[in-house]
């Protein structure tokens, strides 16, 4: 009966990981072909996995079973290197949702939810499972105001807490 209790407890923590924040809806009409390519972090709610990073980028290529490989990289000043995390991403339900799950550790996922898109897809809007998790992700290493502007007015109607908000710095 325990192990019977810790696999649902396990199945029940895998899907919450995955899911969608209350009242947060992924983008329709999600083109993967066109969101693949190199990505900028404008801004970020920071979390110990990114702490201390600059310069971060992410990397999304199609492999060769329909996944997309994810490759996080960003600057650590501190310790004076690179630091890189290489991932696999896989759409929840439809591909045309932009709602996937990635895994950074084996078997464990976490939701990536792109909830804002431009429609030249130059930036993007993305959260986790919860309201915790926050990216504005750009095609380019820097953003007019006015993009980080609508970007924190949207966070914000969407109940996201910007009081940690970090801006990324990006070399020049």
């Amino acid at each position: 009966m325990k192990s019977v209790l810790a696999l649902i407890t396990t199945v029940l923590l895998m899907a919450g990981c995955t899911g969608l924040p209350e009242g947060i809806t992924p983008v329709s009409g999600f083109d993967q072909q066109r969101y693949l390519g190199t990505w900028y972090e404008i801004a970020r709610l920071d979390h110990s996995f990114e702490e201390g990073l600059s310069q971060v980028t992410a990397d999304y290529r199609l492999n060769g079973d329909g996944s997309i490989k994810v490759i996080n990289r960003g600057y650590n000043a501190e310790e004076g290197e690179w630091q890189e995390a290489e991932g696999r991403a896989v759409f929840v339900e439809d591909s045309d949702v932009g709602h996937l799950k990635v895994s950074f550790f084996g078997p464990f996922y976490a939701s990536y939810v792109v909830f804002g898109l431009d429609d030249d897809y130059s930036t993007a809007y993305i959260t986790g499972y919860n309201r915790d998790y926050l990216w504005l992700m750009s095609r380019t290493a820097e953003v007019s105001e006015e993009v980080l502007e609508n970007f924190k007015a949207r966070a914000k109607a969407e109940g996201f807490d910007l009081s940690e908000l970090i801006v990324v710095e990006h070399a020049r």
